[in-house]
C-alpha cells in the first residue's frame, strides 16, 4: 500500500483487471483499449475496399456496354460478370484475412489479463463470450463506417472518372444493395476472427498467466500434423487447380472460375502453414546481416517467437501479393489481347484497354492503403506489446540503441522474405488470372485463339512495391520501438 501512495499507480495488470471488473458500468470502455481503434480501422478499410470494388466493377460493365465497338458482345458480358463476381470473392477473402491477422494479434496481447480475470473466478466460457462480442461490436463499427466512406468514395471516383475519360450516357448507379455485402462480411468475420482468437487465450492457465505468457515455440509448431497437413494439402491442391485453370482458359473463359479457388486455396495453404515455413526462412535471411550478437538475436527471434514473426510476415506477403497481382494480371491482359490481334490493337480498344487500366490502377491503390494500414497496425501492436520483452533486455545489460537495431533488423528480415515471396505469389497469381480468362477470348483483327503468353510484369510498379514496402516496414516498426524503449526497463518489468 505504501509503494502504490509513494508511485501513485498501481501495476498494469492489476489496472487492466480493475477496469475490465467494472465493464458493467461502462459497457464500451474497452474499445478506448490499445488495439482496438486499429481493429475498427482495418474494418473500415476493408469493408470500404469492397464497396470500392463493387462500385468500380459496375461501372466498368457499364462503360463497356455502352461501347458501340464491343458492348453487343456476348463472350464480353459473361467474363466481364465472372470478373465481377471474382473481383468481389478477392475482396471478402482480403477483408478476412487482414481483419483476423489483426485482431489475432491484439487478442495475444490481452493474454495476460485474461488469465488474471479467471484467477479471480472469471469462466472461460464468459471470457470467450466477452471477445466474440467484442469482435462483432468492432466489425460492426468498422464495417458501418466503411460502408459509408466507400460508397462516398464511390460517387467521387464514378464522377472524376467520367469526367476525365470524357465518358457520357452511362447511366451508373453508386448506391446500390449489393454494397452491403462485404459491410456483413467484413463484421461476421471480426467477430469468427475474435472468438477463434480467443481459444488459444484461454487455453493459458492463471498460474501461467502470473508468471507471463510464454509463445509456443517453432517445434511445437512443427508437431502440429493435423494443421500442417492440411497446410501442405490445401496448397497443393491450388497448385493443381491453378494449373488446370490455365489450361481450360485456354477452350473456356470458365477457366478463371478454377484458377480463383487455386489461389485461395493455395494462399490460405501459406497461411495456415506460416508458423512451420516463415519462421526458418527469417532466421535463413537474418544470418545474412552479420554474427554481431544482436543480429544473432534478431535471427533467431524468428524462431524463438513463430507465431509473432510469421504473423507479421504473412500481412506483408498478403499485401505485395495483392498489388503486384493486379499490376502483373493489367500488363498480361495486354499482351494476350496483342497476341490474339497479332499486332497492334485497334485505336478504339486501345483507348478502352486505356481507359480499364486506369479504373483497374485505383484499385490497386486502394488495396495498397489497405495493405499498409494493416502492415503498420500489426507492427505496431506488435511492437508495444514487446514492451516487457524489449525491458528485459535492457536489464540485462543491452543497451538501447542495440535494441532499436534487433527490431530493426527483424523489420529488415521480414521486408525482405515477405516481398520476394510477395512478388512471386503476385506474379503467379495475376499471370493465371488473365491467362484462365482471356486466353480463348479472340480479338481483332486476327481473331487467334487460343492464345498462350508468358507473364508480363510492369516493372516500374513492382520497384515502387518493393521500395514502399521497405520503407512502411521499417517506420513501422522503428517508432513504436523507440516510444517502447524510452520506459525504464523496471517500470516496463512491471507491466
Amino acid at each position: 500500500m505504501t509503494a502504490l501512495a509513494q508511485t501513485g499507480r498501481m501495476p498494469q495488470s492489476a489496472a487492466s483487471v480493475t477496469a475490465a471488473s467494472s465493464g458493467a458500468a461502462a459497457p464500451l470502455a474497452w474499445l478506448r483499449e490499445r488495439g482496438m481503434g486499429a481493429s475498427i480501422l482495418v474494418a473500415a478499410i476493408s469493408s470500404a475496399f469492397g464497396a470500392i470494388l463493387l462500385s468500380a466493377t459496375g461501372f466498368i460493365a457499364a462503360v463497356l456496354r455502352a461501347d458501340p465497338f464491343i458492348g453487343d458482345s456476348g463472350t464480353l458480358a459473361v467474363v466481364l460478370a465472372m470478373m465481377s463476381v471474382l473481383l468481389i470473392g478477392v475482396a471478402v477473402y482480403v477483408a478476412a484475412i487482414v481483419t483476423a491477422n489483426t485482431f489475432a494479434t491484439v487478442i495475444a496481447g490481452r493474454t495476460r489479463r485474461i488469465a488474471l480475470l479467471r484467477l479471480i473466478g472469471a469462466s472461460a466460457r464468459s471470457q470467450r463470450s466477452e471477445v466474440a462480442r467484442q469482435g462483432l461490436v468492432v466489425g460492426v463499427i468498422g464495417a458501418a463506417l466503411g460502408l459509408v466512406g466507400g460508397t462516398l468514395a464511390s460517387w467521387a471516383g464514378v464522377a472524376l472518372a467520367t469526367w476525365a475519360l470524357g465518358i457520357e450516357d452511362v447511366g451508373y448507379a453508386v448506391v446500390q444493395a449489393v454494397l452491403v455485402i462485404p459491410a456483413a462480411v467484413v463484421a461476421l468475420t471480426t467477430w469468427v476472427a475474435a472468438w477463434a482468437g480467443s481459444r488459444r487465450v484461454l487455453t493459458v492457465t492463471p498460474l501461467q498467466a502470473l508468471g507471463g505468457s510464454v509463445e509456443a515455440s517453432h517445434d511445437a509448431f512443427a508437431r502440429r500434423g493435423a494443421r500442417n497437413g492440411a497446410a501442405i494439402t490445401l496448397f497443393a491442391i491450388g497448385g493443381a487447380l491453378l494449373a488446370s485453370g490455365i489450361l481450360l482458359g485456354l477452350v473456356t473463359p470458365l477457366g478463371v472460375i478454377v484458377a480463383f479457388f487455386g489461389g485461395i486455396f493455395s494462399f490460405t495453404g501459406l497461411t495456415l502453414g506460416a508458423t512451420l515455413v516463415m519462421p526458418p526462412v527469417l532466421r535463413l535471411v537474418g544470418r545474412l546481416f552479420g554474427g554481431s550478437a544482436t543480429a544473432r538475436l534478431a535471427a533467431e527471434n524468428a524462431l524463438r517467437y513463430p507465431e509473432r514473426s510469421s504473423r507479421m510476415a504473412i500481412g506483408v506477403v498478403m499485401g505485395v501479393t495483392l498489388v503486384t497481382m493486379f499490376a502483373v494480371a493489367l500488363e498480361t491482359v495486354k499482351a494476350v489481347f496483342a497476341a490474339s490481334a497479332d499486332g497492334p490493337l485497334p485505336t478504339d480498344m486501345t483507348t478502352l484497354m486505356d481507359t480499364f487500366a486506369g479504373i483497374m490502377m485505383g484499385l490497386v491503390a486502394v488495396s495498397a492503403v489497405i495493405a499498409a494500414v494493416g502492415l503498420v497496425n500489426l507492427l505496431t501492436i506488435g511492437v508495444v506489446q514487446r514492451r516487457r520483452e524489449l525491458g528485459l533486455l535492457r536489464a540485462l545489460g543491452v543497451s538501447t540503441g542495440q535494441v532499436r537495431r534487433m527490431v530493426l533488423l527483424e523489420a529488415a528480415h521480414i521486408t525482405i522474405t515477405a516481398t520476394v515471396t510477395g512478388l512471386v505469389l503476385g506474379t503467379a497469381y495475376g499471370w493465371a488470372g488473365a491467362q484462365s480468362l482471356l486466353g480463348a477470348v479472340p480479338m481483332p483483327p486476327s481473331f487467334a485463339a487460343p492464345t498462350l503468353v508468358a507473364p508480363a510484369v510492369p516493372w516500374l510498379p513492382v520497384a515502387i512495391i518493393v521500395v514502399a514496402t521497405a520503407i512502411l516496414t521499417l517506420v513501422a516498426a522503428v517508432v513504436p520501438t523507440r516510444l517502447a524503449t524510452r520506459v525504464a526497463p523496471v517500470e516496463a518489468l512491471a507491466d
